[in-house]
């Protein structure tokens, strides 16, 4: 994971955390999530942030677990959301989480922050994550012309999403599309791979 997005993130936490508090609720992602998740299925979000959606999986019937590189977000999700449990891991090695352990495993707008030599390896290791069957919903920010960093540091890799497709050895594509996420009003890649 790009270090500058990390610290970027862990000092702005709290601010971040009010923005995404404040964005319309991303009900375009949770009704992918409940078409494709397996309903009361083992779940992990993967690039937590502030634990939103980890607390809407955990009151929808998807016991879930979120992790984050983050530790200014862990914190703040941890205080936002008591009831929920989390913790800290890095893509692409994702430390400590465990292999072929979950039903359902989210990374919403994450890999995007990787630099591109990296994206191919955590997209292998999110798939690892998952039990045969299993459900994985991978989306990023997608960005034209070359990698960039905003004006907080925030990198933002561009890359074809066949980088992506690629990596998903041993699954199957139920969906990928490119679209305006409601919530945010940025253009994102959508894909939901489901497991052998």
């Amino acid at each position: 994971m790009d270090s500058m997005t990390i610290e970027t993130y862990t000092s702005g936490a709290a601010n971040y955390a009010a923005e995404w508090a404040n964005q319309s609720a991303p009900d375009d992602l949770y009704a992918r999530l409940m078409r494709y998740f397996r309903p009361h299925g083992r779940t992990v979000d993967i690039g937590c942030g502030s634990g939103r959606d980890v607390a809407w999986l955990n009151a929808h019937g998807y016991p879930a677990t979120g992790y984050d590189a983050s530790e200014g977000l862990i914190a703040q999700a941890t205080a936002d959301h008591p009831q929920c449990a989390f913790g800290l891991a890095t893509l692409p090695e994702l430390e400590g989480v465990p292999a072929a352990s979950f039903d359902n495993v989210l990374c919403e707008t994450v890999i995007m922050h990787l630099p591109v030599a990296q994206i191919g390896p955590a997209c292998r290791r999110l798939v690892e994550l998952l039990e045969p069957g299993g459900v994985l919903y991978l989306s990023w920010r997608v960005t034209d012309g070359d990698s960039a960093r905003d004006p907080a540091g925030r990198l933002y890799s561009a890359f074809d999403p066949a980088l992506v497709t690629s990596q998903l050895e041993g699954t199957t594509i139920a969906l990928d599309e490119e679209a305006v996420n409601r919530s945010s009003g940025k253009r994102v890649q959508r894909i939901v791979a489901i497991r052998a």
